[in-house]
């Protein structure tokens, strides 16, 4: 049989998100709904780096932007081994200075945060929303529970290789030095996850962003 390359891997899994979005929508909560929402729309938004920045009609300063993104990316998979794909290699400008938001909650007076599980990235410390008011409207209901929250917007997240994840707008408002490091920190997660094991899965990325 012959390989399948990453573009066509990557439209086969896009199959999937509006049947995740179905059952997400038909089940008792939306929670999942919007996950997978948001996620499509993001994907759908994608353009590849290489023609926004050979098109002269796009903003000069994000050219430039994107140059130094991508001479990162390249780095990335040439010296440091990380997947070779197309993920950040593509952009999108989702018009919003975060792409989600992460809500986070704990007992009172306790500094122990509540766990959510998740098929592939089994159990986190949070859970993320696309929307700014959907995370607040969960933490208002939280509270009202008696526990502690606080929401947080992320610039970026990994996929774990099931997506070509984009650079995104929220990334640059980095410096140059510090999204070459997220890029790296992002791949990295693609490399290397292990479901539930938070604090290594950040270590691990960490370290490879720092030697990077």
């Amino acid at each position: 049989m012959p390989k399948l390359n990453a573009a066509l891997i990557d439209r086969l899994r896009l199959c999937w998100v509006p049947l995740l979005l179905a059952v997400g929508l038909n089940g008792c909560s939306t929670y999942y709904g919007q996950l997978a929402l948001g996620q499509l729309e993001l994907l759908r938004q994608r353009q590849p780096v290489e023609a926004i920045i050979a098109d002269p009609s796009q903003d000069t300063a994000l050219r430039q932007r994107l140059v130094q993104a991508l001479q990162a990316r390249e780095f990335a998979s040439q010296a440091l081994g990380l997947p070779d794909n197309d993920s950040y290699r593509l952009y999108a400008d989702l018009q919003r200075p975060y792409v989600v938001w992460n809500l986070f909650a704990t007992e009172e007076f306790s500094v122990e945060p509540l766990q959510h599980c998740f098929p592939v990235a089994g159990c986190v410390a949070y859970r993320g929303y696309y929307r700014q008011g959907a995370a607040r409207g969960a933490a208002a209901r939280l509270r009202l529970q008696g526990l502690d929250t606080h929401v947080a917007g992320v610039e970026a997240y990994s996929t774990l290789g099931w997506f070509d994840d984009p650079l995104l707008n929220t990334m640059l408002r980095r410096n140059d030095e510090q999204l070459a490091a997220l890029i790296f920190h992002e791949l990295a997660h693609q490399q290397l996850y292990l479901p539930g094991d938070t604090a290594f899965n950040e270590s691990y990325a960490s370290f490879v962003e720092r030697e990077g």
